[in-house]
């Protein structure tokens, strides 16, 4: 069985200030239209954690940006199951 490492990464506002999502007052949140240009960046930001060996989990999307949930691999490291 494989072992994982995980990371919360944050991604202010301000970088994705032409993605649109609106959060109520309650925090639920939501996309309401996504740029071209914004797409882009948030591809880059995927594959270039990809290429790291990094899954992406889940986003949260807030107020003051966006929470980014990882997870891989530990190279080399396994649990013995049959213990």
């Amino acid at each position: 069985m494989n072992l994982f490492e995980y990371k919360i990464t944050t991604h202010p506002a301000e970088a994705f200030r032409e993605m649109v999502y609106f959060c109520s007052q309650e925090g639920n949140c939501s996309l309401e239209r996504v740029p071209l240009d914004q797409i882009a960046k948030i591809e880059s930001l995927l594959n270039e954690r990809g290429q790291k060996g990094w899954e992406l989990l889940q986003v949260a999307f807030g107020r003051d940006g966006i929470l980014a949930f990882w997870k891989r691999i530990v190279a080399g490291e396994q649990i013995d199951t049959m213990r």
